[in-house]
């Protein structure tokens, strides 16, 4: 399976909830933004919400500064 992530192709083994993608890109637990076929999530919505082929995630980190 294919989706489109930060606007390139991601291949996929399996199906995987934006939770199990986050960890798989080694930004569980970090601050970020998710948009998912460009409507934006809660972090509640990670958990719940599987990634069909075709999908388009869209994964902004979030950089605090002064």
């Amino acid at each position: 399976m294919t989706i489109q992530l930060n606007g390139k192709d991601h291949s996929l083994d399996a199906a995987l909830s934006i939770e199990q993608l986050l960890a798989s890109i080694d930004l569980a637990g970090k601050p970020v933004v998710v948009e998912l076929n460009q409507q934006a999530l809660f972090p509640r919505e990670y958990v719940h919400s599987t990634l069909q082929d075709g999908d388009r995630v869209e994964i902004i980190t979030i950089a605090a500064g002064g």
